[in-house]
């Protein structure tokens, strides 16, 4: 490997970083846009599912097991056809979905 290095030092949030080379922090800036670009998808799904929060009467309306598992059969054969690993893409829609449930039981008013 050229170039590698490895210098630990506390970043601006006091933690631990490990420092590789200077390909490695090229894809990392990368990689810190992409996450800056899924807080906006996610804070646009989450105002998404405020909005149907206020539409539900029940709490028994929050948790639709159907759609649940339409959504992750769909995931799936998108990520294959898009050659993701079907794993990880169910993992994360799966922690979306529990994550979102558990705000709506959070924030569910009752009618």
């Amino acid at each position: 490997m050229k170039n590698e290095y490895i210098i630990i030092y506390k970043n601006k949030y006091n933690l631990n970083v490990a420092m590789l080379s200077p390909e490695i922090k090229k894809i990392r800036i990368k990689l810190d846009k992409i996450d800056n670009s899924l807080l906006v998808i996610i804070k646009k799904r989450a105002q998404l599912v405020k909005k149907i929060l206020k539409l539900k009467k029940n709490k028994n309306e929050i948790i639709d097991k159907k759609r649940i598992t339409f959504i992750l059969k769909k995931i799936k054969i998108k990520s294959l056809k898009m050659s993701l690993d079907p794993k990880i893409t169910k993992k994360i829609w799966t922690s979306i979905i529990s994550s979102f449930i558990d705000y709506e039981y959070r924030n569910f008013k009752k009618k």
